[in-house]
């Protein structure tokens, strides 16, 4: 068994102040399990133990671990926050829900009985609100705005 290269040594109050972030008010479900990793692993359990009791991967144990020692002072549930996660930007903003909503509320155009999804979508990029847009993206525009 490999020898751990970060042990977690919580003083009383850092103690004190997991034990009441996993009993009160509401968090995460991911902050209340890096809490109890940190509990579990300052009660000297091995990582093995710590991950059957709590069905982490090794992984988010042995980071809470180097996290915990590496913190220079940081408070403790700054520790359990996640970093954000990156992504693709949001394309329909509220800018873009708005135009969507003035166009579907608008006469359709020549030849056309009523609005589309698609033809939202055209007129969308045609007046430069945005380079391109996916069917889904205006449907669920429409949604939140009507």
């Amino acid at each position: 068994m490999p020898q751990k290269v970060y042990h977690v040594h919580l003083t009383a109050q850092e103690r004190e102040c997991l034990e009441g972030y996993v009993k009160h008010g509401k968090r995460s479900a991911r902050a209340i399990t890096r809490a109890r990793v940190l509990l579990l692993a300052d009660e000297q359990q091995s990582d093995d133990d710590i991950i059957e009791t709590l069905g982490v991967s090794r992984r988010t144990v042995c980071s809470l671990r180097q996290k915990y020692a590496r913190r220079q002072g940081q408070p403790i549930p700054e520790l359990l926050q996640e970093a954000p996660r990156s992504g693709q930007p949001v394309k329909v903003d509220t800018r873009v829900a708005a135009h969507v909503a003035l166009i579907a509320c608008s006469e359709p155009p020549t030849g056309a009985a009523r609005w589309t999804l698609q033809l939202i979508a055209d007129r969308l990029v045609e007046l430069n609100v945005v380079e391109t847009l996916c069917l889904e993206s205006v449907r669920k525009a429409l949604k939140k705005m009507l």
